[in-house]
């Protein structure tokens, strides 16, 4: 899959492409199926498949100090998508001056004059331009002009998850702050993710006998509610079960939160300075303090035995 940063990037000869445009933080089960119809349609008609999304994310510019938490990084959601079947991906950098382009010159230079698109697949809500001021009304209004067709998708999938609300990254970002990662995992199509490199932190969890990988997370992250979880930690690729905590350490009177995970049964591990993936599949237990360090290292044994059968269980099925 090709990587574009700017339309500077695209090469003078691109040929047709099928185009769909968005944030699509957190590739979730909504955007996939909008993506996933643009391949098929990329396929049908013998041309590529491109995702325009964009960086920062738009609200940042627009109304800076309102950049929501992210689901998932740009390089991760180029993973995602290239394991949908997308043959590029273009970010294009969202700044002040490219906030003001009109909905019609954005289709002009986007669009017409850099991706020489066939067919447009959007969700029925789609907005851009200046002032959000283009719709898919819009949109299909000047394909007639510029030789492309727009085919709108329902993205309105619902589930258990957030109490059968449809299915957004506003809703996934909800879940994950309230500590819900099982419901966020309904939406995503997969546990949420969190990365970032390990540095130092006080290492109590070495000196109690569970040495945990600190990870420094990436800026704007979803980081989920305090508490532990169960789930896995990956390093160099390698996918080990985990215990993770996520907190201020209250036992310590830390004061800074922080994201931990302990790789369960490994001994030797010597993560620091590595960039690491930590995934949440359940939520195990709220932060708390305890009477003494017995009583802490009793909940640490437990904590490590539930996440060990919940894993266990998950990659059972």
């Amino acid at each position: 899959m090709q990587r574009w940063r700017g339309l500077e990037d695209i090469s003078q000869d691109w040929g047709r492409s099928v185009v769909t445009i968005g944030s699509y933080d957190g590739v979730h089960r909504g955007h996939q199926l909008i993506i996933g119809r643009t391949v098929e349609r990329a396929r049908q008609l013998g041309v590529t498949s491109v995702v325009v999304t964009f960086d920062p994310h738009p609200s940042e510019v627009v109304r800076p100090g309102t950049h929501p938490p992210l689901l998932a990084p740009h390089h991760r959601r180029g993973e995602l998508m290239a394991e949908l079947g997308v043959d590029a991906v273009l970010v294009l950098p969202f700044t002040a001056e490219f906030s003001k382009l009109s909905p019609a010159d954005f289709i002009v230079k986007v669009l017409v004059d850099k991706l020489h698109a066939s067919a447009v697949v959007e969700g029925p809500n789609f907005r851009f331009g200046h002032r959000a001021a283009g719709n898919v009304g819009f949109l299909a209004e000047l394909g007639a002009t510029y030789d492309y067709e727009v085919e709108v998708i329902d993205l309105y999938v619902t589930g258990a998850a957030g109490g059968g609300e449809p299915f957004s990254s506003t809703l996934t970002r909800r879940l994950i702050a309230e500590g819900d990662v099982d419901g966020a995992a309904e939406i995503l199509g997969r546990p949420h993710r969190v990365e970032g490199v390990v540095v130092r932190g006080a290492q109590r969890g070495r000196e109690l006998g569970y040495p945990t990988a600190n990870v420094e997370t990436l800026p704007h992250t979803a980081i989920p509610a305090d508490g532990v979880y169960a789930g896995w930690l990956t390093a160099d690729g390698e996918r080990m079960p985990a215990a993770i905590s996520v907190g201020t350490n209250p036992q310590f009177n830390g004061t800074e939160q922080t994201v931990e995970a302990y790789a369960i049964d490994r001994v030797g591990l010597d993560l620091y300075g590595l960039h690491v993936a930590v995934d949440f599949l359940s939520y195990v237990r709220p932060q708390r303090t305890f009477d003494s360090i017995e009583s802490l290292l009793d909940a640490i044994a437990d904590d490590v035995k539930r996440s060990r059968d919940l894993v266990a269980a998950y990659d059972a099925r």
